[in-house]
């Protein structure tokens, strides 16, 4: 497996690395056994990710999750290539972690996958942001227990519905679907041309799509387009309104509204923040 690792930050019992795939359909899968617990968010590109916990089609803003000493594999059967930001724990800081977490009893990541449900959009916007402008040590540090936090939180909110494992076909027909959404991300696509491209009907793409990814495409498209405006509104001095078109929504008021909706702050605010948490 072509795979390249760069250590962010460490600590006792916690790190954060940058991991660069770029394996393909035709390079085989290996098993590969967690050292650690781990939780991983998925910044680009898309890939099938198994383990004791189940099988999950990895997409952006996906958080692919493993148990310490676990095995999995991992192949790349509809594309090429992903990126991750990794955030790895031992069972002492994850158990510190969930001790702390109101209705979380178990040290155990009792899911495959967590689709990118609004409760952690926040926290993951500020990570991609912290990455790519090359944090401090104590600033990773807050990072991972927070996104360790919510995680932990998520998961116990998360119904076993949108955990079911997709058929292979339909994996495909949802994977050349995020393909396209990645590629015209400022495009406002439709179920319909999104089921016809499929050749499904758009009852069963939208069935189809929210099982593989867990949530509905026009959720998965604003999450991402939300996403992608929250990492440019603490790297970058573009004006919000610029930021707002840049990345695809078509007036000021309506991504003012969505982006409080779902971040629980306005723009403004969420960028006047120090700290790159959410």
């Amino acid at each position: 497996m072509s795979l390249s690792a760069k250590l962010l930050a460490s600590g006792t019992g916690w790190r954060v690395s940058d991991m660069v795939c770029t394996s393909g359909p035709r390079d085989p899968c290996y098993v590969e056994q967690h050292s650690a617990y781990s939780i991983a968010l998925v910044t680009d590109g898309n890939f099938q990710y198994r383990t004791a916990q189940g099988s999950a089609l990895m997409t952006p803003g996906s958080l692919l999750l493993g148990n310490e000493g676990a095995c999995f594999e991992c192949g790349h059967e509809h594309g090429r290539g992903d990126r991750c930001l990794a955030f790895h724990f031992s069972p002492e800081v994850l158990e510190s972690v969930v001790a702390a977490t109101p209705g979380t009893r178990q040290l155990a990541l009792t899911a495959a996958r967590l689709p990118p449900v609004p409760s952690v959009l926040a926290v993951l916007a500020g990570a991609q942001a912290l990455r790519d402008q090359s944090g401090g040590a104590e600033e990773f540090r807050e990072l991972a227990l927070r996104v360790a936090g919510a995680v932990c939180t998520a998961l116990n909110e998360t119904p076993a519905e949108a955990r079911r494992s997709p058929t292979p076909r339909d994996e495909r027909r949802v994977a050349a679907a995020l393909r396209r959404i990645e590629a015209q991300q400022e495009v406002r696509l439709s179920v319909d041309d999104l089921a016809a491209e499929a050749a499904v009907s758009p009852f069963h793409f939208l069935r189809i799509f929210e099982q593989v990814v867990g949530v509905t495409p026009g959720q998965y498209m604003l999450r991402t387009r939300l996403r992608r405006a929250a990492v440019r509104l603490r790297r970058s001095r573009d004006t919000i309104a610029a930021i707002a078109l840049d990345c695809g929504f078509e007036d000021l008021s309506t991504f003012h509204r969505q982006f409080r909706h779902t971040i629980g702050l306005t723009p403004g605010a969420y960028r006047a923040q120090r700290a790159p948490l959410g």
